[in-house]
């Protein structure tokens, strides 16, 4: 194969590539590709953006152009886009983060955040339980893995400092377009209950009515979560849903 036919079946894969995935593209041994793969650098059609990841550019004078959420998912194996990255997705937030958030269940030493091609990721490692709930979107030529609008609410409740506090979930659980068995489901299988009480107690106030569908032991409420982890730890205890209600009283105007 010539440098233009390698370069073009790498460009089949889509605007970035792993050099494992090159390698089982081309079919070629490690000598040849790191050969290619630094041909093709040299001539700017190929652009290294971390170790085992390249970027292509079709036109070397231009700059590559890499998908946040592509590059989100070539870096860290398995994961999702999540929290505030798929609010926005969906239009669950008027709010940009400028920062993509990725949901993994495997400890691989990922830092919490990296910068990458200019761009920034912040990397958040959950349970394997609380992997699920997934959706595949189409970026460019790639199949993309995203949290369903369920379970992005559900792990914004679970991880409200991730989303830009309570407001947000607040915001989006009032505007947004959710199955309700499928959030109650999703909540119930988190595991912690100090999803659940954010879920009531949030229903409740916006007449939701699926606080009626919330069952939480008696011994549970004994215990006083935050109900907005990115506030300081004071307010009144509600001792109807076992949370501490630590926002100002003005807080729910942001509503209106």
């Amino acid at each position: 194969m010539n440098k233009m036919t390698v370069l073009r079946k790498l460009m089949e894969m889509g605007d970035a590539f792993t050099v494992m995935e090159a390698r089982n593209k081309l079919g070629i041994d490690g000598k040849l590709l790191n050969y290619y793969l630094r041909e093709l650098t040299k001539e700017g059609f190929l652009r290294r953006l971390t170790r085992g990841i390249y970027a292509v550019t079709p036109n070397p004078s231009q700059p590559p152009a890499t998908d946040e959420f592509l590059l989100a998912s070539l870096i860290v194996k398995p994961s999702a886009i999540a929290y505030w990255s798929a609010l926005n997705y969906y239009g669950l937030t008027e709010q940009i983060p400028g920062i993509a958030f990725v949901q993994t269940p495997r400890k691989r030493g990922y830092p919490r955040e990296m910068s990458i091609g200019g761009q920034r990721f912040k990397v958040i490692t959950v349970r394997p339980h609380k992997f699920f709930g997934l959706d595949t979107i189409k970026v460019g030529r790639r199949n993309i893995s995203i949290t369903d609008p369920e379970k992005t609410l559900i792990d914004c409740l679970d991880k409200p400092q991730y989303c830009g506090g309570i407001i947000e979930v607040m915001k989006a659980l009032r505007n947004g377009s959710f199955d309700r068995e499928t959030i109650l489901e999703y909540a119930e299988e988190m595991r912690n209950t100090a999803v659940l009480k954010r879920l009531g107690f949030l229903s409740e106030r916006l007449g939701l009515g699926l606080e009626r569908e919330i069952k939480i032991h008696e011994k549970s409420l004994r215990s006083f979560p935050l109900l907005d982890p990115t506030m300081p730890s004071k307010g009144r205890f509600d001792r109807k849903w076992g949370l501490r209600v630590n926002v100002p009283e003005d807080y729910w105007g942001e509503l209106e």
